[in-house]
């Protein structure tokens, strides 16, 4: 007879339901796991072994044959350690409940111990849409799992304590308020804050934009001029995730195994830096097992190039259609990967080599030959893609040495980013998009109209600065924005002015 247990295998942040089919026949003894298993998985079978006998039940002496079916889907992880050891004691009579709506996930030590995995969220997600209603996690993943609603979830510490569930001793049932976890864990405790900033008030109205529509960023400045320190200071802005958008970035964290075992769900929007030496499979994911990169780990949060121009061309330039497209396609022989990729791009560049063109008080010591090698590192079509350009100039002597005058807090910037960010969720509830950056082609028709004063000056605009079709829609979508921070339900005039000033500097 084969006994079953039910589990799941990640397949980019989403999961397929997978069933462990044990069987034992007496001759000889030895343990086959067949079904696609990775190394992880063929591992399984001395950490299996081990942790049966020393939770005091016995291993069959026999040939015992795993197999994870479907079998055409490549199986990863260690969370197979503790379906499998339910199928084979189920084949040496221990009662387990023969249930198709209950599942086993989670890594045994060699005592019977369950061990934290990577992937609860999305596994116990794709459990609950394939109609399970009963999941068995190790404790340290419970609360994780618990996140899903609509599915019981038994977190354990030990392999005897889920045998004992179904006799004398039931684990308790974890749950958790999801809503109320957000909310309270929502730390507004920034360690970089606009009102450290001296002067550069173009540059945080610009930064205070692009918070409020999602929109790209790069600045450009003479070095010491601020610009890596107001890119800090951005996350201070930033409104609090929405619980979809948490829940898509658990599920990102928690493959990747970046989620911080006291905090389940993720909370705040994340700041990833990333340095000038990154590889193009470090920024854009990838590997022979395809992992998110970087521009997945900043998903609905910022991604910060230091130094842009230092980056290798061809790493800057397979940005460009996730920067379109809002999610990134790894291709692989055996596979096809996606995961999201909707980040805020926050670029910081030297104007030249030496760093000082335009500078009033130290002269620009570059050639112009080398003025135009080191700006022609960014593309046009990447430049397309950014929506604000901002030049950030050196503060005056008077500013670094003022204390009396104070710069606006982020609090009080991120409360009409917020107001912002509410207007463009009620506007776009119907179209499942959450920023003015988002929107398609077919969106910037629909919600970006202007007045017919105001159309004939974006086509003069458009003829002296030979904008193209990506451009155009872009400073829409940046008027869009600065609207609604003005609180105007119609894009005006001067919403269209000050959007094409950011724009003219590219």
């Amino acid at each position: 007879m084969v006994s079953k247990a039910i589990t799941a295998a990640n397949i980019g942040i989403n999961s397929c339901k997978i069933e462990v089919e044990a069987d034992v026949s007496y001759n000889n003894p030895m343990m086959i796991i067949v079904g696609l298993p990775d190394s992880s998985v063929s591992e399984a079978k001395e950490r299996v072994h081990s942790a049966i006998k020393n939770s005091g039940f016995s291993f069959p002496t026999g040939k015992v044959i795993i197999n994870l079916a479907p079998a055409d889907i490549k199986k990863e992880g260690t969370h197979f350690d503790l379906p499998i050891a339910i199928g084979i004691l189920k084949e040496q009579g221990v009662e387990i409940p023969e249930d198709e709506t209950m599942a086993f996930i989670g890594e045994l030590s060699l005592d019977g111990g369950l061990r934290r995995v990577n992937g609860v969220l999305p596994l116990v997600s794709g459990l609950k849409d394939s109609g399970i209603t009963k999941v068995f996690v190790p404790e340290e993943n419970a609360k994780e799992a618990a996140l899903v609603q609509g599915i019981d979830v038994y977190g354990a510490k030990h392999l005897g304590d889920i045998i004992n569930h179904f006799s004398e001793a039931p684990i308790c049932k974890t749950s958790i308020d999801i809503n109320k976890y957000l909310e309270e864990n929502a730390n507004t405790d920034y360690t970089f804050d606009f009102k450290d900033v001296k002067g550069q008030q173009k540059a945080k109205k610009a930064l205070e934009i692009a918070a409020a529509g999602g929109h790209n960023i790069l600045m450009s400045g003479t070095p010491g001029s601020g610009k890596t320190l107001m890119a800090k200071c951005l996350a201070s802005i930033l409104p609090p995730l929405e619980l979809q958008e948490a829940l898509e970035l658990t599920k990102i964290y928690s493959i990747s195994g970046l989620l911080q075992n006291d905090n389940p769900l993720m909370t705040k929007r994340p700041y990833r830096a990333v340095h000038h030496t990154a590889s193009q499979n470090g920024i854009i994911g990838g590997g022979s097992t395809p992992k998110p990169g970087e521009i997945t780990l900043a998903h609905r949060g910022v991604l910060f190039l230091d130094e842009m121009v230092e980056f290798p061309r061809q790493v800057l330039e397979v940005l460009r259609q996730p920067l379109e497209d809002g999610e990134v396609v790894i291709s692989r022989a055996k596979n096809s990967i996606k995961y999201p990729a909707k980040f805020m791009l926050v670029g910081a560049m030297n104007p030249c080599p030496c760093g000082y063109l335009g500078d009033k008080e130290k002269e620009c010591t570059c050639s112009e030959f080398q003025i135009q090698r080191y700006r022609s590192k960014l593309s046009g079509p990447l430049l397309d893609r950014i929506d604000l350009v901002i030049n950030i100039p050196r503060l005056t002597t008077e500013e670094l040495i003022n204390t009396r005058s104070e710069s606006e807090p982020s609090a009080k910037i991120r409360e009409r980013v917020v107001k912002a960010r509410k207007i463009q969720a009620n506007r776009y509830a119907q179209e499942g998009i959450f920023t003015n950056s988002e929107l398609n082609g077919r969106q910037v028709k629909k919600f970006c109209k202007v007045d017919d004063k105001t159309s004939e000056f974006l086509k003069l605009a458009a003829q002296k600065y030979q904008l193209s079709g990506r451009k155009f829609d872009r400073i829409l979508k940046l008027s869009r924005t600065i609207a609604d921070l003005a609180e105007s339900e119609n894009i005006q005039l001067e919403h269209v002015t000050l959007a094409l000033q950011y724009r003219a500097e590219i």
